[in-house]
C-alpha cells in the first residue's frame, strides 16, 4: 500500500522590526503536526536587522530580505512568487499556530468544491478561550465597516460549525496556489489593512467562496508590531476603508458611503481627536481622506 502523500503547504509570514514575535511563531511551527511544510519569512525592509540573528537558528526556513518595506500585500506577494506549495498559508508573525491547525484547513478544500480561501478560528493569545474571530459579516454599504463574528465572546462551542463567511482573517488565511494564479496576487494599493478583504472580493468574483474552519485554531497577539493606538493604524484604516469602497462598490453605494463619511464619520472623528488632544491622529486622518481625492501625501510615522 502506497503512503498517502500530503500536499505541500507554504507558510508565509512578514517580519518588520519584530524579530521576537517572528521567533515565537517559528517555534510554534516546530510543534505543528504536519510534516510537509515550506516556511518562508519575508523581512520587509526592517530598520534593524535583528532577523539576521535567528537565520542560523532556523535552517528549515527560507528567509527573504527585502531592501524596502513593501507593505503587507507586497511582502506577501514576494513570498507567494517563491512558494512551491500547493497551498499557501499566510500567517501574521504575531500569531502562533496550535499543533493541529493545518489538517482541518486542508480538509475544508476536500469537503467543499467551491472553497477559494479559508481561515481558522482565532483566539486572543493573552485571553485564553476568548474568541477574536469566527468569521466576518459583510461590509456595510453605508459605513464601510463590518463586524467580526464572535469577537470577545467566551468560546463555548457556539461557532464550531464550518461555514461560508464574507472575508478571511488577514492574520491567517489559506489559499490554493492555483486560485492565486487564476485571480492574481493580493492587491498592493493598500499597503496595510483591507487588502485581504479586497483579495477575498477578487476570489468571490471568480466564483469561489470564503470559508471559516473552527477545527483549526490560531492564537493571536493582536497588533503586537504596530500597536493599538498608532497614527499608522489611524491613517491606513481610514485611507483604505475609502479605497475599498471605491474599488468594490457600485457608484450608488459609493455615493451613499461618501454622504455618511461627510456628515457623520468626519465630524465624529474630528471632535474625538480634538477632545482627546490627539492632534497627530487628526493630521493623518485628514491626509488619509484627501489621499483618496488626489492629494497623495503619505505622512511620516
Amino acid at each position: 500500500m502506497k503512503p498517502i502523500i500530503k500536499p505541500l503547504v507554504s507558510i508565509v509570514s512578514i517580519n518588520y522590526n519584530s524579530t521576537v514575535q517572528t521567533k515565537e511563531l517559528l517555534l510554534s511551527l516546530r510543534k505543528v503536526n504536519y510534516e510537509n511544510l515550506e516556511i518562508i519569512i519575508v523581512d520587509n525592509g526592517s530598520a534593524n536587522r535583528d532577523i539576521e540573528d535567528i537565520v542560523d537558528e532556523f535552517p528549515e526556513v527560507n528567509f527573504i530580505m527585502n531592501s524596502d518595506n513593501l507593505g503587507f500585500a507586497g511582502g506577501n506577494n514576494v513570498a507567494i512568487k517563491e512558494a512551491k506549495g500547493e497551498y499557501v498559508f499566510l500567517v501574521n508573525n504575531d500569531a502562533e499556530l496550535t499543533p493541529d491547525c493545518i489538517p482541518p484547513l486542508l480538509d475544508t478544500f476536500k469537503q467543499f468544491e467551491d472553497v477559494g480561501a479559508v481561515s481558522p478560528k482565532f483566539h486572543y493569545f493573552n485571553k485564553p478561550g476568548i474568541i477574536e474571530y469566527a468569521g466576518y459579516s459583510s461590509i456595510s454599504a453605508l459605513t464601510g465597516r463590518n463586524e467580526t463574528i464572535g469577537a470577545d465572546e467566551k468560546d463555548q462551542g457556539q461557532y464550531d460549525q464550518v461555514s461560508v463567511t464574507h472575508y478571511t482573517h488577514g492574520g491567517g488565511m489559506m489559499v490554493p496556489k492555483s486560485i492565486i494564479e487564476k485571480v492574481g496576487p493580493m492587491p498592493e494599493d493598500y499597503f496595510l489593512y483591507y487588502e485581504e478583504f479586497d483579495w477575498c472580493e477578487m476570489i468571490k468574483k471568480a466564483g469561489y467562496k470564503i470559508y471559516y474552519q473552527p477545527k483549526a485554531l490560531v492564537c493571536h497577539k493582536v497588533s503586537a508590531s504596530i500597536g493599538q493606538d498608532s497614527t499608522l493604524k489611524t491613517y491606513y484604516l481610514t485611507r483604505n476603508r475609502i479605497l475599498f469602497m471605491r474599488r468594490n462598490k457600485s457608484s450608488v453605494s459609493y455615493a451613499i458611503f461618501l454622504t455618511f463619511l461627510l456628515f457623520f464619520t468626519i465630524p465624529k472623528n474630528v471632535l474625538s481627536f480634538i477632545s482627546k488632544g490627539k492632534y497627530k491622529h487628526l493630521s493623518v486622518f485628514w491626509k488619509a481622506i484627501t489621499w483618496n481625492f488626489g492629494i497623495k501625501e503619505v505622512p511620516q510615522f
